[in-house]
């Protein structure tokens, strides 16, 4: 909890902590969905801190590390070919595909391209229009406006050479699934605020009442997860379930409307496979077929690339809630983020590079 001590607002928290353990009766299992939250968690020792009070499990919430194995050797297979130009942000260049990553393909000397936000692989496209320019489009609600908004774009300014291979999940329906999956375990949640600043809660809501389960939409400082944990508990401990918004100086009920309006025009939802857990129902976003022009996965006809993912890693089981990064045989030995089995190590939103980044590796050998 070293890093604690150097947190500014490190009182606040520990008189959060010790309310917590204080009105928690039993060891509570509360997840957090975003991967961002799981990093803050994990970085300030506030598993730690909470003792036995509340039991945090990590959510499959890390939208590089949930991205299908087989979309992984998509875009290896764009990348190698010597048309196209792979346009992607970093976390995904180290994920492991079926024999290779991207990282490598580069090494090769295919034209894989670093870029901070869609606008950026536009641009390229523009500036290239003899090469076949892809970027490969991943993300959880937060990024997809950003996205659709790329397409629109592209649309705007007669871009032929210009395509997404999209990768989109969806939070809610993967708390439903695990809310109905029969090993579910957990008590409470703590959704994810950047997800609810662009989706708004209307989706939790439904989820609540459903499973009569609490959820807690919080933020990513070490005080705004505290204060979503002591509002679960505080639920849980007087036998209610209820939607509330810790996040409220940046999430409203209703969301980003404009936001949602992009997303509408561009994309629709459909099954989604998530790497390690399976097809999801309506869990993905997918380029609606007046899009098709901009869609990879179309344009090169890649539907036949599919793959299996590697035995040893228990990524999935990280991902449900059901094991802890450290209950792998492998991690810190034969996974670490420089010789990764999974993608949970490579991410920095990742649950086992959280781990693995903050010494929990040295307590777990």
């Amino acid at each position: 909890m070293k890093y604690l001590d150097e947190y500014r607002d490190a009182r606040i928290a520990r008189a959060l902590a010790a309310e917590i353990r204080r009105r928690s009766s039993r060891p509570w299992v509360l997840m957090e969905i975003c991967g961002g939250q799981t990093h803050t968690l994990i970085r300030y020792g506030v598993d730690e801190l909470l003792g036995d009070s509340v039991n945090l499990v990590h959510g499959p919430g890390c939208p590089v590390c949930v991205t299908p194995l087989e979309i992984i050797d998509r875009a290896i297979h764009l990348a190698r070919r010597p048309d196209v130009t792979l346009v992607s942000y970093g976390d995904m260049l180290r994920v492991p595909g079926s024999d290779a990553d991207l990282f490598h393909v580069k090494a090769e000397g295919g034209d894989v391209r670093i870029v901070y936000s869609p606008t950026d692989a536009v641009n390229l496209a523009r500036a290239l229009p003899g090469r076949k320019v892809v970027f490969f489009a991943i993300g959880f609600e937060t990024t997809a406006p950003a996205h659709a908004m790329a397409v629109l774009q592209a649309e705007r300014l007669g871009l032929r050479n210009f395509s997404l291979l999209v990768s989109h999940v969806l939070v809610p329906p993967a708390i439903r699934a695990l809310l109905a999956s029969p090993k579910n375990r957990v008590q409470g949640f703590i959704a994810p605020g950047h997800v609810c600043t662009v989706v708004g809660c209307r989706d939790y809501e439904d989820l609540v009442r459903r499973f009569h389960v609490p959820i807690v939409v919080g933020g990513f400082e070490p005080v705004d997860l505290l204060e979503a944990i002591r509002m679960l508990v505080i639920q849980l401990e007087e036998g209610r379930a209820e939607l509330e918004n810790q996040y409220v100086r940046s999430v409203q009920y209703e969301g980003n409307r404009p936001a949602q309006a992009a997303v509408a025009q561009v994309f629709e939802s459909a099954d989604r496979k998530w790497r390690g857990i399976g097809s999801i129902p309506e869990s993905g976003l997918f380029l609606k077929a007046s899009y098709a022009s901009f869609d990879a996965e179309r344009v090169f006809e890649l539907d036949d690339i599919c793959a299996q993912e590697p035995a040893e890693c228990i990524s999935a089981e990280v991902l449900l809630g059901h094991k802890k990064p450290t209950d792998c045989t492998a991690f810190g030995t034969r996974c670490t983020p420089e010789k990764p089995l999974g993608a949970p190590m490579v991410s920095s939103e990742g649950a086992c590079a959280a781990y693995y980044q903050y010494k929990r590796h040295l307590v777990a050998l």
